[in-house]
């Protein structure tokens, strides 16, 4: 019974059409699904970029900045006198809260492992070690004591050699996750294109068959089922073409910016902390080969990485706004460095306290200098984090109403399929 209803299936008109029609009908509902399907996971990473990712990443950095601020805040209040300034120890406070606070924050975004909460637990453990030592500074600082200058340079040590890698290495794998999900967001739907191709092809051969066997031009059922694929695909073409181009904008305008500009903040950060401590060590710490002081060394290198960081962010920066704040920043860090080269002057020549006023004195310091370079550098990480949250969004809203309305259409591409072979089966009774 089963074998003769398939003989009959497959070898009269009726039965073809019966096949046709649910092959057309399971091609649409199949290309619709995947097209539902690919779309919502590249929804849901381009939406991870704007929402988790990149503020992680985001997060990392300032959790960087904030402990490298309070590194050298702490020195620069040493090096004020026995009574530290009142404004310098709020400044200290309130980079140690922040570092805490969005400590806590990361944390609770990671599932308990990976390499991000190896680094978060690190600075958890390391953090109180550090303000313990600081306290110790500032303790043996007020009572006069050599002491303090040696707790604050095992303070900084603590700072450099732990606290620091482990906050940049945070960054890094938030970053790498950012990549994931970008990377993820933009991968072309090869296999819905593929379906929506093949559904189309079967489709106009369906027409064409109909064609020949009645000399009926247009078959409705089936021309609605070829019109609602086609729209499927086209709308897929152009929101996966707009998600890319806005991924690409928030890379290249936003991502690649805030990338350059994190690294000239770090060395802003680390030139000054290593300016303050040549004055904290007077000499006393070298380089390995023994010839300079290793501060201003560092000082150097720190000053070098800062200016070609500056020079690609100015690269990548694609409108005035975004020029602007670096363009201040380059100049603040020339004069920096000219009013450093002053105090070093003044140094070598024994004036100490000449140096001293021309790095942490009130007016055309050098600590001026670095707070106008962190101030251009703040404004220009906020525009490129708006430039990006605006590109990254308009990427992800370009996909989001495609997977429902894929579906809608798909289930009446499915129904116009059905209904134009019943049409031509009706023919037949």
């Amino acid at each position: 019974m089963g074998r003769e209803r398939l003989r009959v299936a497959t070898t009269t008109e009726p039965g073809r059409l019966q096949i046709l029609g649910a092959v057309l009908a399971l091609l649409v509902v199949a290309f619709v699904a995947v097209t539902a399907f690919q779309v919502d996971d590249r929804t849901t990473a381009a939406d991870d970029v704007v929402s988790r990712s990149q503020p992680l990443s985001a997060d990392a950095a300032a959790i960087y900045r904030s402990l490298a601020d309070a590194d050298t805040t702490a020195a620069s209040g040493f090096l004020a006198g026995t009574l530290e300034p009142a404004e310098s120890r709020a400044r200290y406070d309130r980079d140690i809260a922040t570092a805490a606070r969005l400590l806590v924050k990361a944390a609770a975004s990671t599932d308990g492992s990976g390499e991000s909460a190896r680094e978060i637990a690190t600075l958890n453990e390391q953090l109180p070690r550090y303000t313990g030592l600081i306290e110790r500074a500032r303790a043996a600082n007020r009572q006069g004591l050599p002491l303090g200058g040696a707790y604050l340079r095992y303070a900084n040590q603590q700072m450099t050699s732990i606290l620091l890698p482990a906050a940049e290495r945070l960054y890094e794998a938030e970053t790498v996750r950012l990549h994931k999900d970008d990377e993820s967001a933009r991968t072309w739907p090869f296999l819905a294109l593929g379906l929506g191709l093949l559904t189309l092809a079967v489709l106009a051969w369906a027409q064409r068959r109909t064609y020949l066997r009645t000399n009926r031009v247009l078959n409705h059922g089936l021309l609605a089922a070829t019109a609602a694929t086609l729209t499927v695909l086209l709308w897929l073409l152009a929101a996966h073409t707009v998600a890319r181009s806005g991924l690409d904008n928030a890379r290249t305008h936003g991502q690649e910016s805030l990338q350059a500009l994190n690294t000239a903040r770090i060395g802003s950060l680390t030139a000054r902390a290593n300016e303050l401590l040549t004055l904290v060590a007077r000499g006393a710490v070298l380089t390995e080969d023994g010839k300079n002081d290793k501060y201003e060394a560092e000082y150097t290198s720190s000053t070098d990485t800062l200016t070609d960081a500056l020079a690609t962010a100015r690269e990548l920066a694609d409108d005035d706004a975004g020029r602007g704040p670096v363009d201040e920043a380059a100049s603040r860090t020339a004069d920096w460095k000219q009013r450093h080269k002053d105090a070093r002057a003044k140094d070598d020549a024994g004036d100490f306290e000449g140096a001293l006023g021309r790095i942490v004195g009130p007016k055309d310091s050098t600590g001026q200098s670095f707070d106008q370079v962190d101030a251009a550098l703040d404004r220009a990480l906020a525009h490129e984090q708006t430039e990006f949250t605006r590109s990254a969004g308009d990427a992800r809203d370009a996909l989001t109403a495609l997977p429902l309305g894929a579906l809608a259409l798909g289930i009446l591409g499915a129904a116009g399929a059905v209904l134009g072979i019943n049409r031509r089966l009706s023919e037949y009774r």
